[in-house]
């Protein structure tokens, strides 16, 4: 019987081949386990196992597991993947390790002044709404650039970044491709792209970091 420890292994697995296959170094593309949804329980063999980068969605709900985890597991990495609202800038800012999702002005300005404010300075990504669809989060195509240069010169912040998520059903190699040439433009370097679904098409195109939930933890 699968386990979500034999999956992650499988994962890891196709990671590193398809690293291979595309000629990319060894060990370019990071794993993130996105456990939103799933308890303590749950997560606990993954860490076990040694995973130690995981994405979460919601603020509130990291907030109800992580602390502890993070206590027993000082060496997590933790990523808000999810959209972020300003009033939940200072609990992401305290939480997170990593926020993939800065994609307006107003969280820009909130990030900024919690981070000067805390003393806590977690690593940043522009979240792209690669095909530009009402229903999701994400700064246009054709204003990221112009906005990663904003947060380094008017918030100050520090953008290592960009990361999307294709619109469902379509090929996600154009979206891809669109969101590699425009962190070339942004003069960024880490590109965060590909689900469970689309992982080594993603690497294929350039990830360095890929968000896989559910081939880990099975449905949800």
């Amino acid at each position: 019987m699968e386990t979500a420890t034999s999956r992650l292994g499988e994962v890891k697995a196709r990671i590193v081949a398809t690293e291979t296959e595309t000629g990319r170094e060894s060990g370019a593309v990071s794993l993130v386990a996105v456990s939103k949804t799933f308890d303590a329980e749950a997560i606990r063999p993954i860490l076990d196992a040694g995973q130690r980068l995981f994405g979460e969605n919601r603020v509130q709900e990291a907030e109800g597991k992580w602390p502890d985890l993070k206590a027993a597991f000082p060496d997590v990495e933790l990523h808000l993947i999810g959209p972020l609202q300003s009033n939940k800038a200072a609990n992401a800012v305290a939480l997170f390790d990593v926020i993939e999702t800065i994609d307006r002005d107003k969280i820009a300005r909130a990030i900024a002044e919690e981070m000067k404010k805390q003393g806590r300075h977690p690593r940043l990504y522009v979240q792209v709404n690669i095909g530009s669809e009402s229903q999701k989060a994400g700064i246009e195509p054709t204003e990221a650039v112009a906005f990663v240069e904003r947060c380094r010169q008017t918030y100050d912040l520090r953008i290592e970044g960009l990361m999307c998520i294709p619109p469902i059903g379509e090929n996600p190699g154009p979206y891809f491709a669109l969101l590699h040439k425009l962190a070339r433009e942004a003069g960024v370097e880490k590109l965060s792209m590909g689900m469970s679904a689309d992982y080594e098409t993603a690497i294929r195109f350039g990830a360095t970091s890929v968000r896989v939930g559910s081939a880990i933890f099975g449905g949800r």
